[in-house]
């Protein structure tokens, strides 16, 4: 490729483009919104892989002017933001499980800041979600989201991105689907929670002298944690099946 081309004005704007669609998936998704990874990180990430995959970038399909490139701007953020909302809710089933495993533990006032959002959560959600995250990294998971990006150039041109009413239905709908499969991971320790909760009522019928402060606490936080890790394993599976469900969707819509 000539010189004159390569910095040609709609090669420049290709590359513009591409820069804050890299940029914004890096600030939405999974693994690379990481909070730890400081902003000039990121932003040399993206720098790198719009280099990277400068090559392979299709020719500009939209106008150069100030309010059709003010639209492309605006779209490309939002391409990454909508790629990043799917993929975090299919991450934060387990999250808001282990906000429900913590509640019926008696660990909700025991919470931690969470180093993958920066925000405060209980200490059972924030294992689980260190597990998820490792979980992440085990299925390549990065390398799926640029890889995602060099397939959506051609399914999505740069500054070509909508907003559809589907797309919009998806959302709601994996939103839904995050407090039901959430609920379903946080079922079995909840179950054997409640059915604790009746045998102590009975015991402390039956014999007033039974001290449910000293003996039943420990004994209900020991048993929901023999459930939490025997179901841990099929817990993590099932996280994995919703981020391959939602990086599915995302391939069939583009």
């Amino acid at each position: 490729m000539e010189w004159a081309q390569i910095f040609s004005e709609a090669r420049v704007v290709g590359f513009i483009l591409l820069f804050i669609r890299f940029g914004a998936m890096f600030m939405a998704t999974p693994i690379f919104s990481h909070q730890s990874i400081p902003v000039t990180i990121k932003t040399a990430m993206a720098f790198f892989f719009t280099v990277l995959f400068y090559p392979s970038m299709p020719p500009l399909a939209i106008e150069i002017s100030a309010p059709a490139l003010t639209v492309a701007v605006l779209g490309e953020l939002l391409f990454g933001l909508v790629v990043g909302v799917a993929l975090q809710l299919a991450y934060h089933v387990i999250t808001f499980a282990g906000g429900q495993i913590s509640f019926t533990m008696g660990f909700s006032l025991a919470s931690a800041i969470d180093p993958q959002s920066g925000v405060s959560m209980p200490i059972i959600s924030q294992f689980l979600s260190l597990l998820a995250l490792m979980l992440l990294f085990s299925i390549d998971m990065h390398h799926w989201i640029l890889l995602y990006v060099n397939e959506s150039l051609s399914a999505v041109p740069l500054g070509g991105f909508m907003l559809t009413e589907h797309l919009f239905g998806y959302l709601v709908q994996a939103a839904a689907d995050m407090f039901r499969v959430g609920f379903m991971i946080a079922f079995p320790i909840i179950a054997i929670t409640i059915l604790e909760d009746i045998i102590f009522g009975m015991l402390m019928k039956t014999m007033p002298q039974f001290n449910l402060l000293v003996i039943g606490f420990p004994i209900k936080i020991a048993v929901a944690l023999v459930v939490l890790i025997v179901t841990l394993g099929s817990t993590l599976l099932i996280v994995r099946h919703q981020v391959e469900g939602a990086f599915n969707w995302l391939e069939a819509l583009f």
